[in-house]
């Protein structure tokens, strides 16, 4: 499954970015689909995903209430709604694909399929 991100940029702090994560040649309708992050000197970490067959979504408690995951199923698109960014978002920004679910959703060495990143810069 090829995975195709856009969107990134900068913005300034408290203000709001929308990135786009299309899969072509395959679903994820067994697995999960959603976004990582990797900032400067620091691991990648979990930022949000969908969970192919039941729906449901999760997200870190670093964007809890701030972020959301639509979806555009007939494009077979997962985006990042990013609002009231604050510096600490500040990251190149993965889109993440696996085939079959398991519990530990947030680890990124469990990921099978995986977008070009993109940037995203939230300045003061």
């Amino acid at each position: 499954v090829q995975l195709q991100a856009s969107g990134g940029g900068f913005v300034q702090a408290g203000g709001s970015l929308r990135l786009s994560c299309a899969a072509s040649g395959g679903t994820f309708s067994r697995g999960a689909m959603g976004w990582f992050r990797q900032a400067p000197g620091k691991e990648r970490e979990f930022v949000a995903l969908v969970r192919g067959d039941a729906g449901r979504i999760y997200y870190s408690d670093s964007v809890k209430g701030r972020f959301t995951l639509p979806r555009d199923n007939a494009k077979n698109t997962v985006y990042l709604q990013m609002n009231s960014l604050k510096l600490e978002d500040t990251a190149v920004y993965y889109c993440a694909g696996r085939r079959i679910w398991n519990v530990q959703y947030y680890n990124p060495t469990h990921y099978t399929d995986w977008g070009q990143g993109t940037q995203v810069t939230v300045s003061s």
